[in-house]
């Protein structure tokens, strides 16, 4: 055993070297139609780096000729298949855009929008990237809507806009948890701003009635914490968004609570009004008073 063993580790060495070799001749090879079919063989064996730096040196050379549509479209791929999906999804646009004739168009023009799908982060990141995709697979979907892969392009649209939703759903809580800071009325304004329009861009989704309750229970925060000229309007909110929400969830466990809300609220506006009414009294007879002492000093002038 030790001696097989002893005989089969230089062949595999040899084996190796000679393969490196290979490789090493070749890419110093400026024989075009050598470089191209063996950038092929590599590409064919999974070899994609070392297809790649074939293709690059001879895709130059062969741009124009019928051998460069296969060679491009192998050079997509071959980024692709190392997961270099920004470098893959323009590849294969330019594919696209330069053989939209060739039978491998609509698959060139799916791979476009695939590897900027999967190129897409997680709902928590920037997601500028995921529009990117989203457009791209609503371009394919719209010049080829009898393909094959049509509906793996939709259920890509779909994974995507969920992400979309739960970045939104995110970023509400987000002003939530910002009205505990040391300015919390700005941030009461663009939570009820932020929880209104996430219910119009996301009108099924599962969050809506969580955020609705959260928007009567913030609109009494923000009417607690109003100014005075503004207190009574921003109180009256309140039931406003409950009306709302008990008309659209006449089921909702949070039913209870809003209604404790709305109480609060009321009791709050009828203390703000009594308050209001007293200044306004106090207002008019101190106007009352200025005027009569107005008049007292015009009399005596005379």
């Amino acid at each position: 055993m030790k001696k097989i063993s002893l005989y089969i580790i230089p062949i595999i060495f040899l084996l190796a070297v000679s393969g490196c070799s290979g490789f090493y001749r070749l890419e110093k090879s400026t024989n075009w139609e050598e470089l191209y079919e063996g950038a092929n063989k590599y590409y064919n064996e999974g070899e994609f780096n070392k297809a790649i730096i074939l293709y690059d040196k001879v895709l130059p050379v062969i741009r124009g000729s019928e051998k460069a549509e296969l060679a491009d479209f192998n050079y997509a791929y071959s980024h692709f298949k190392l997961k270099r999906y920004i470098e893959s999804a323009g590849y294969f646009n330019t594919f696209y855009q330069t053989y939209n004739r060739s039978p491998m168009a609509e698959e060139a023009l799916f791979m476009n929008a695939y590897s900027l799908y999967l190129d897409a982060p997680d709902y928590n990141l920037d997601q500028k990237s995921s529009h990117d995709a989203v457009n791209a697979i609503q371009i394919f979907i719209n010049r080829f809507p009898e393909s094959d892969s049509y509906e793996r392009a939709t259920a890509m649209i779909e994974d995507l806009q969920v992400r979309f939703e739960e970045k939104a759903y995110q970023e509400s809580l987000l002003y939530l948890r910002l009205t505990d800071g040391l300015y919390p009325g700005d941030f009461y304004r663009a939570c009820i701003i932020n929880f209104q329009n996430f219910a119009k861009n996301y009108p099924d989704s599962k969050h809506n009635e969580e955020l609705g309750y959260k928007l009567v229970e913030v609109s009494l925060a923000y009417g607690e914490r109003s100014v005075f000229d503004k207190k009574e309007e921003r109180l009256k909110e309140v039931s406003k968004y409950a009306t709302q929400f008990k008309r659209k969830y006449p089921e909702s466990k949070y039913l209870g609570a809003i209604e404790e809300i709305v109480k609060k609220s009321q009791t709050e506006l009828l203390a703000h009004q009594k308050v209001k009414k007293e200044y306004e009294e106090e207002l008019a007879k101190a106007n009352a008073e200025n005027d009569a002492a107005k008049s007292t000093d015009l009399e005596k002038d005379k």
